[in-house]
């Protein structure tokens, strides 16, 4: 997520307050914020999900749908999101 300088504060208001709850929806396992190292304004987050039916009961639920309708305000470019499969463990 690339955010304005502004919205990045807020951003981080915004994930501090909904951390706990997101972590503890049901079938998410792992949460985690990520910046990336020569860009101070760009996140990503990173989730770990029991399953795909988890995910999306997460992605249509009133806590998704307030903390996004909030957070895509912020950003200062087009996001993008996407589910990744374990391909290979070393």
């Amino acid at each position: 997520m690339h955010f304005t300088e502004a919205g990045v504060d807020e951003f981080l208001v915004i994930f501090n307050q909904n951390k706990n709850a997101i972590r503890n929806f049901e079938g998410c396992t792992h949460l985690e914020l990520l910046r990336d190292a020569e860009d101070e304004n760009t996140y990503t987050t990173l989730s770990h999900w029991k399953d795909a039916e988890s995910l999306e009961k997460y992605r249509k639920s009133e806590l998704f749908s307030s903390v996004w309708g909030r957070v895509k305000t912020l950003f200062s470019e087009r996001t993008q999101a996407f589910s990744l499969e374990k391909y290979i463990e070393l």
